[in-house]
């Protein structure tokens, strides 16, 4: 039975308290702004407009901002521009707080406490677009040492053993087999070779002497060898 990693455990179990808090103070957050931009829009509109219209601004007021977060996120994975949802974000987390300020009692105090839930979803914001660790920006020991162990993984695995070195064995060198001297072609060589030694002054080589003959070079070069015709 394989042995549980503790810190890939513990890297789980830290990541699903996070997923919890985030929703809890999401949720909180969202709650108590939906509230304020709901109040703020019903005292500053004209008499008996209807309450629903309070209530469809702090949907839109909530629901941009989430839905710009989702997009700014498949955009980064993607690889695609994220300005123009990064601008939305802004803005309706702009008017959640200004939603906030107004409603609040006046002075420091009240506009802190008014201005929380605003602030919080904008912290969330920021912890879940913060971009993950990439190697360059983790320790040297973090970056050098799990390649290593990747490296010689594969070594181990993928590469196959060297073949054993094979000695060639030396072939035994083959002498040529000697040429039979055909004996009837003695007397014809020796004209031959007499004549063109008397027509050129210089004695007749193999290939000539095969060519006149009409035999092979390696039979003219024992003719030649026998009759001493070759100097």
């Amino acid at each position: 039975m394989p042995a549980t990693n503790p810190t890939s455990a513990g890297t789980r179990l830290e990541g699903m308290v996070l997923v919890l808090i985030l929703i809890a103070v999401g949720g909180s957050a969202g709650a108590a702004s939906f509230t304020h931009v709901h109040d703020w829009t019903m005292a500053n509109s004209p008499a008996n407009t209807p309450g629903w219209f309070g209530w469809a601004n702090a949907v839109i007021s909530e629901l941009v901002p989430i839905a710009a977060l989702l997009t700014i996120r498949r955009r980064r994975r993607a690889g695609a521009p994220i300005g123009y949802p990064m601008v939305l974000l802004i803005a309706a987390a702009g008017l959640s707080l200004a939603a906030q300020l107004a409603v609040a009692k006046p002075g420091p105090s009240g506009w802190l406490l008014s201005a929380v839930p605003a602030l919080a979803f904008m912290a969330l914001v920021k912890l879940v677009l913060a971009p993950a660790p990439t190697p360059e920006h983790l320790p040297p020991t973090a970056k050098s040492v799990e390649p290593i162990r990747v490296r010689v993984a594969e070594q181990l695995t993928t590469e196959p053993a060297p073949p054993a070195a094979i000695t060639p064995v030396p072939e035994p060198a083959v002498e040529p087999e000697p040429v039979p001297v055909p004996t009837h072609l003695l007397p014809p060589a020796r004209f031959a070779a007499v004549q063109h030694e008397q027509a050129t002054g210089a004695p007749i080589t193999p290939a000539e002497l095969a060519d006149r003959l009409d035999i092979t070079p390696a039979v003219a070069g024992q003719l030649l060898a026998t009759i001493g015709g070759v100097r």
